[in-house]
């Protein structure tokens, strides 16, 4: 994450801590800035230092509590194959093989998501670990370990802890990673040995990384207090079924009872009304809280749920992806095609691990022949193919965290249905390195809802001037203040991991969909191909069903039980679609089902289908133009960078008229341009700046201090003023999020936004004052336009010089990797060795080619498609791949990074799974004996 600046002192009360510590990040204690500067640890840092946690990847190492020897097989990339006569001793050698590669990632990974942070960092993370103890996800996996996943599971587990332990066995620090041999002059922290628990635990992060609408459920209450209804709706207007399609077009929910067509809206199992699947609710009154009264409070929970889990790499933040499958009839092999390219943010090492899992012989003792991607510290393969089927993921983005108010009692209860309710509580002690413990306190619901506002003084402190309105009753006094509880899934158990194992095994449709039931959370759109040539989708998940008129898109009275949620959607009442007519399956995020056609509200909040819509349209192009699709159409489809909002707003700009040469120059540059977004054209920058600015103009000035950028201050009307405007004395006001989390991001909400006015072009969002020598707009669209065109030209100019024929958009568009530790804002001399980059991309928001920035902090690449891959269902050894760094997390190796240009460049690999195939690309083998 870009490092951040800090707020006018007093424009945002809370902890001083807190700030302090969300700027630190994972930064090593300060003591090591002296050490580094010393010629003593000059010394000390020696080549023979850097490699000594290097991993052996020939010859022959023993390890106790294999049954057989295992061959591990890796490729001029370093990616291994692991070769194995058991399911035991495969997912043995896997983790034996991940923690050589990646075990100080792991390390970081599991003190994430146990909250213990600080036992290797200190004092900077003991906000984070109070959020993530209350949020107890380590807990959570325990419980799934212990009472949910099924005896085979938990087998896999336990082998994949006993390699990874083989592995640390004898290892000081220094001998894992260079990282630890920093720690080491800090603090006397030492690795512990690796549980299955820790395993499980990080499905929990990447839960949360896809948890649905929680931020926009936020902003949504935080922009009353600048905003009124109308134009709330404005920003967030509805799903756009006209223009762009849903994932399921033919599909069903239950073969055996109900069509979509079938699908009234009526109650579901358990009684529950569910709404008119509009994705909105017919009263928003009858679920919503006074706005104004939360904005403050929730401004303070989003400074909680900032850094999380961007400790690691990832973020909640404008996360997508796209993946597709076309069928046989329309490719050129006559078998299916499937693509994949998850979009998270940019993390070195890279959140995907790439390796291939083989059994010598399949039989009852050996099941797994699976090559793909999964995660560094989890058995299996999480994306990829077998001998037989392939799939893909993107983020569903149904809704399964709801935000209740609570009213509290004293400090053990909380009111409900007129009664007061002991919390459940427990007692959670915090090690620091280089400090004192710290105790804490949790309280959750009696049905396990974590009280958030625990974790924050801003959220007690502005809890005491929180109101609410209910449709039946007045809200209860809120004493001294109304406490933040958050219902979701994943603080549920669930059996997520047997999920995974039971898909790297299905053979076929009905095996994977049987596997696919298990996979609770996180919910996301499974596409399917087999080289039967069939294709399919799966929407899978714990996905909840709520009262009617309450649709989760803000938050709720707590201690009504009838804003609690009803139950979950039968598994056989969720969307799939096997072998549709039209021959392809598209999922980027988009509406998973037509608003008339579903009797479900899944979400309130969906993408807005500007790549699921341009990759539906590519596709369609080569279908009706006789053509058949190849390995490297769809390789190029993953790399287009069309414009949907140049197409939208180039034509009215080349119309504008200007007297400046210099402006009129820039103007130029989209006479010819064709909307693509190459790292080299001057186009390109050009309008994405003016995009910018015209999102800055008309609402990113508007909106509150709490989705402003850090630092970025205005003079503006007090809230809840009175009395005439021009008797007003304004006040400066500065923004409160990091630059790559505010808004307008300038995704594709903000495109349809900016395409539902633009044809009222007297609106009120057309207006911005006179500034300098620049001119203002007066509920004028096209004066606003040429402001922001000539803003545009002028801090390009200061970016990237005055000569335009010097302009490209790859020199604003960069994309540096940063170690999400000690990297990300630690000493010069750690960040020198562990970062890289920067890299000049194409791409954008909103494009197939996801390079995303946001738009209110800046032009610099924030989230990205963290790997590609083309599965060829024909010949799975013409299948290729690619990942955003290198299979090493060591920063020395040859393997860190060495990916990265070739992705960057939009290459793949090829990607061996036969035997033949991944001996003939062999570099090095290492056999691993009893």
């Amino acid at each position: 994450m870009p490092p951040n600046t800090t707020a006018t002192s007093g424009d945002k009360p809370g902890k001083s801590g807190r700030k302090k510590g969300r700027k630190a990040r994972l930064i090593v204690l300060v003591l090591v800035l002296a050490i580094i500067g010393g010629i003593a640890y000059g010394a000390y840092w020696s080549i023979s230092t850097v490699r000594a946690s290097f991993p052996q990847t020939k010859g022959s190492i023993t390890l106790e509590g294999l049954t057989g020897a295992v061959d591990v097989k890796r490729d001029g990339y370093g990616i291994p194959q692991i070769y194995a006569d058991s399911d035991e001793d495969l997912f043995m050698a896997q983790g034996y093989v991940q923690a050589q590669d990646r075990f100080y990632e792991m390390d970081v990974r599991r003190h994430m998501t146990s909250g213990r942070l600080s036992e290797m960092f200190g004092k900077s993370q003991v906000d984070n670990d109070e959020f993530l103890r209350t949020l107890g996800w380590d807990r959570v996996a325990k419980e799934e370990y212990d009472s949910k996943l099924s005896a085979d599971t938990k087998k896999y587990l336990q082998a994949y802890a006993k390699g990874v332990n083989a592995y640390l066995k004898g290892k000081d620090g220094a001998d894992i990673s260079l990282e630890y041999a920093a720690l080491g002059f800090t603090n006397d922290y030492k690795p512990t040995e690796w549980t299955p628990v820790d395993s499980v635990s990080w499905l929990k992060a990447m839960a949360w990384d896809l948890r649905g609408n929680m931020q926009d459920e936020i902003d949504r209450a935080l922009m009353t207090s600048r905003l009124g209804p109308a134009q709330i709706a404005e920003l967030y207007p509805q799903y756009p079924y006209d223009r762009n399609q849903a994932i399921v077009q033919d599909g069903q929910y239950d073969e055996l009872t109900k069509t979509f067509e079938q699908g009234d809206g009526q109650s579901d199992s358990d009684g529950s009304s569910t709404g008119d699947g509009t994705g909105t609710s017919s009263d928003s009154s009858s679920s919503s809280t006074d706005g104004s009264a939360l904005q403050s409070q929730l401004s303070g929970l989003y400074n909680v749920l900032d850094d999380l889990p961007t400790a690691v790499g990832v973020n909640g933040n404008g996360i997508g992806s796209n993946s597709w499958v076309v069928g046989g009839d329309n490719t050129i092999t006559g078998k299916p095609l499937l693509a994949n390219d998850p979009h998270l943010s940019a993390s070195l090492p890279s959140v995907w691990y790439q390796m291939g899992l083989h059994c010598r012989a399949l039989s009852s003792k050996c099941q797994y022949d699976v090559s793909g991607y999964t995660f560094a510290g989890m058995p299996g393969v999480i994306i990829g193919h077998n001998q037989t089927i392939s799939w893909g993921m993107t983020n569903s983005g149904v809704d399964v965290t709801d935000l209740y108010l609570e009213k509290l009692s004293g400090d053990d209860g909380y009111q409900y249905d007129g009664k007061v309710k002991p919390f459940v509580t427990r007692e959670e002690t915090i090690k620091v390195a280089g400090g004192e413990s710290k105790k804490i306190v949790v309280r959750q619901t009696e049905d396990g809802m974590p009280l958030l506002s625990d974790r924050d003084d801003e959220l007690i402190d502005v809890g005491k001037k929180a109101t609410v309105d209910t449709v039946d009753a007045a809200a209860p006094d809120r004493g001294d203040g109304y406490g933040v509880a958050l219902r979701w899934t994943a603080l549920e158990a669930g059996t997520s991991m047997d999920a995974v194992f039971d898909i790297d095994k299905a053979k076929d449709w009905d095996s994977f969909r049987k596997a696919a039931e298990s996979f609770d959370v996180p919910s996301q759109n499974l596409v399917y191909a087999d080289t039967s040539n069939h294709i399919g989708y799966q929407l899978p998940g714990k996905i909840p069903t709520r009262a009617k008129g309450v649709d989760g898109s803000i938050p709720a009275p707590g201690w009504d039980s009838k804003y609690k949620w009803k139950g979950y959607i039968d598994f056989d009442e969720l969307p799939y679609e096997y072998d549709p007519a039209r021959g392809y399956i598209v999922t980027a995020n988009q509406a998973v089902v037509d608003k008339d056609k579903y009797p479900y509200t899944l979400t309130t909040d969906w993408g807005y289908g500007a790549r699921s819509q341009r990759i539906t349209d590519l596709i369609k192009g080569k279908i009706k133009g006789g053509g058949k699709i190849s390995t490297d159409d769809m390789r190029q489809m993953q790399l287009d960078d069309d414009s949907e909002i140049a197409k939208l707003l180039v034509p009215v700009l080349k119309k504008l008229n200007f007297d400046d040469p210099d402006v009129r120059e820039a103007q130029k540059l989209l006479e010819n341009w064709d909307f693509t977004q190459d790292a080299d054209s001057a186009a390109a920058a050009y309008f994405n700046a003016v995009w910018r600015n015209i999102l800055k103009l008309a609402f990113g000035n508007k909106l509150p201090k709490e989705l402003r950028v850090e630092d970025q201050c205005l003079w503006v009307d007090p809230v809840n003023t009175t009395g005439p405007v021009d008797d007003i004395e304004k006040v400066r006001e500065c923004g409160q999020r990091d630059a790559d989390q505010a808004q307008p991001d300038g995704g594709d909400r903000w495109f349809e936004v900016v395409r539902n006015l633009m044809t009222k072009t007297g609106s009120d969002w057309w207006t911005t004052p006179e500034s300098g020598t620049r001119p203002g707009a007066d509920h004028n669209r096209d004066k606003l336009f040429e402001r922001a065109m000539i803003d545009a030209r002028w801090e390009l100019t200061a970016k990237l010089g005055k000569d335009i024929d010097t302009w490209s958009w790859g020199r604003l568009h960069r994309l540096f990797l940063k170690n999400q530790t000690l990297g990300t804002s630690g000493p010069g001399f750690l960040q020198y060795i562990l970062n890289r980059g920067p890299w000049k991309l194409g791409g954008g928001e909103a494009t197939v080619n996801a390079t995303g920035w946001n738009a209110a902090g800046g032009y610099g690449v924030v989230w990205v498609p963290s790997m590609r891959m083309v599965v060829n269902l024909d010949d799975l050894d013409k299948s290729k791949w690619i990942n955003l760094t290198g299979a090493s997390g060591h920063a020395f190796s040859a393997h860190y990074t060495d990916q990265t240009s070739k992705w960057a460049n939009g290459e793949l690999l090829d990607w061996s799974f036969s035997k033949k195939a991944v001996d003939d690309s062999t570099s090095d083998t290492l056999v691993l004996k009893p």
